[in-house]
């Protein structure tokens, strides 16, 4: 059987068939490697991708933006995955904003020469020291900031590329001198008003709702009664500062701290300098022999303050007679450092050669290097101490900490046990309002989790500070959802209480509007002089007053109850101060640039073909 097998095998036909599997098999392997190394990008624009790693890259660069920016808010904000997911897609329509404006700027057939990109990158200030371009400095920022050369070229071309964009196209803006002045003169304008308030407390009192009523406002608004999801935790802290507070040290071994570390409780001495310098010059030789003179001169008789007025090419410290500042040992440059510190007080140095040239350095006076009393630092070492004992108590509970909440996953108590501490809990709370002893961005992060949220298990270790941890479980969890009836029954009995009286405040206030077009006599308050941002009045009165024509008479809603308001007069501005006209022309050129960009950028999405990948 083996043997017809092994002959049918070498026939033609079966070499044939072969061949074709072993193709189809090819075929289908290469397919399928081709069609699945391509990801699909985060987004096209006119069919040009968006990749998703360069989506990840940008919106890295922004979190670490508003990082910086904001802080701690940040970190607060970023513990919740929702405001991350809106954050990444604000900085994804940027990117598409940005390919646009590419497309455009090509289309149009903007260019940035190489020489425009030498000059901007030569005029730039953080490529400068003392007002001159600084190529070792451009270099070093370049390093820093992880571009090459070349790279950085091209990303100031881009970049270049898209504001000759927007400069033409939206920097055009401007704000004529007479439009900034009227609408300066409209915002100083002023109301002489009167008006009568019509509070819908004393309407409360004579208001029932029933129970039917609330039901049915219940029924109809459900959207209004949804809870947000809620949380109770258990958790066990461990921080150094609690252990200090229960260490004791005695003064015997605060006083044998003193004894042996001494060197720490000396003040540092300094000591006050005076030089004259001798720049290397184009002959350094010769620079050496002028300082070698000078050093003679000295040597002669001749004053050192007034040699380094005429002589010193420091000419900021000649002036004071050669004097620099105080230093301490080890601050200045090593030669200098070295004969400074070998003098005597009043004495100066041999002629001494620096990377600043020569100098002959002058000893004017010398303070500090004092040893410290151990009273004077007692309470100093005993913290000290105690912090240290903390710190070593900390980083062995630590460990059983971790290694107990780890082994016991579902119970906090064993935790506690193990570092001698207890189990405390919050009450129900929502993401947004965690009470202060939990309300750190980590440990919400970790108390949302799947594993500790849904799982019931122990978080792990998070650290709140430094030498501060927690870990946490959930002891009661509620899913977001609806508030029941009986719940939200008392606020909504007040609540439609609280209408039913503006309802009839709103009444009360359109009889006196009545009885005022009627001309009806009204007692009414009088305030002439009413600027627009006034807050002497109540804000919904003003903006009224500020809607109404001369004459006008109308009721407006305020906060508990209704107002009628009757404009008596218009006080226009006599003048604007030309401060606030230029201040408010910039603002409004800003308004309009910003607005012509937005509308360029829409414009620019509408006649696009765009398309998005799940983020």
């Amino acid at each position: 059987m083996l043997e017809k097998i092994r002959d049918g095998s070498q026939s033609a036909i079966a070499k044939g068939i072969l061949v074709l599997v072993i193709l189809s098999f090819a075929f289908a392997g290469v397919s399928s490697y081709l069609g699945s190394s391509r990801e699909a990008p985060a987004a096209s624009v006119n069919g040009e991708d968006i990749s998703k790693n360069e989506l990840e890259q940008a919106f890295q660069n922004e979190k670490a933006r508003m990082e910086q920016q904001m802080g701690e808010m940040f970190a607060a904000l970023s513990a919740d995955d929702n405001y991350l997911r809106s954050l990444k897609q604000g900085v994804l329509d940027r990117l598409v904003a940005e390919k646009l404006m590419d497309q455009t700027a090509k289309r149009m057939g903007l260019r940035i020469s190489d020489e425009q990109i030498k000059q901007a990158i030569i005029n730039e200030p953080a490529f400068q020291t003392d007002g001159k371009f600084d190529n070792d400095r451009y270099l070093a920022i370049l390093s820093q900031m992880g571009y090459k050369t070349n790279s950085f070229r091209d990303m100031m071309r881009v970049d270049m590329t898209r504001r000759q964009l927007i400069n033409g196209l939206v920097g055009s803006e401007f704000v004529l001198p007479g439009e900034s002045t009227e609408i300066a003169k409209l915002q100083a304008q002023t109301r002489d008003v009167r008006f009568q308030m019509v509070d819908a407390e004393p309407f409360v009192a004579g208001i029932s709702v029933s129970d039917e009523d609330a039901k049915g406002f219940y029924d109809a608004n459900q959207d209004q009664f949804m809870t947000p999801e809620l949380v109770s935790l258990e958790y066990v802290a461990l921080n150094a500062a609690d252990l200090a507070a229960a260490i004791s040290v005695s003064d015997d071994e605060a006083k044998g701290y003193y004894d042996e570390h001494q060197g720490q409780y000396r003040t540092a001495e300094k000591r006050l300098a005076a030089h004259i310098l001798v720049g290397f010059g184009d002959d350094e030789a010769a620079a050496k022999a002028k300082a070698e003179a000078l050093h003679q001169q000295l040597v002669s008789g001749a004053d050192f303050a007034e040699l380094a007025k005429k002589e010193s090419e420091d000419t900021f410290s000649g002036a004071q007679g050669g004097q620099l500042d105080w230093f301490e040992q080890g601050v200045m440059d090593p030669a200098f450092d070295g004969a400074l510190f070998a003098l005597q007080k009043g004495q100066y140095s041999e002629v001494v050669k620096s990377d600043f040239g020569f100098h002959i350095v002058k000893l004017l006076d010398v303070q500090g290097g004092e040893q410290a009393s151990f009273e004077s630092v007692k309470d100093k070492i005993l913290a000290q101490l105690k912090e240290k004992q903390a710190v070593d108590q900390y980083y062995g509970l630590h460990q059983k900490l971790a290694d107990t909440s780890y082994e016991v996953p579902d119970s906090l108590a064993e935790a506690a046990k193990a570092i001698g501490a207890g189990v405390k809990a919050t009450e129900l709370f929502a993401r947004d309002m965690a009470p202060a002893a939990v309300n750190f961005p980590e440990v919400l992060k970790a108390a949302f989790s799947d594993a500790v949220l849904h799982s019931g298990m122990n978080s792990e270790v998070v650290e709140v500070a430094p030498n501060s941890v927690m870990v946490v479980r959930v002891k009661e969890h509620k899913e977001a959802g609806t508030q029941p009836f009986e719940e939200a029954k008392a606020d909504i009995i007040a609540r439609l209480t609280q209408e039913k009286a503006n309802e009839a405040a709103s009444a009360k206030a359109q009889e006196l509007l009545s009885k005022f077009n009627a001309g009806e006599a009204l007692e009414l308050e009088t305030k002439a002089g009413v600027a627009r941002y006034s807050r002497e009045l109540d804000p919904s009165i003003v903006n009224k007053a500020f809607q109404m024509a001369v004459g006008a008479a109308d009721t407006v809603s305020l906060a508990s109850g209704y107002a009628l308001v009757v404009l008596d007069k218009i006080n226009e501005a006599s003048s604007v101060d030309e401060a606030t006209q230029k201040a408010l022309a910039s603002r409004m050129a800003s308004q309009n640039t910003e607005a012509a960009y937005r509308a360029l950028i829409d414009s620019l999405k509408a006649n696009a073909e765009i398309s998005y990948s799940a983020l």
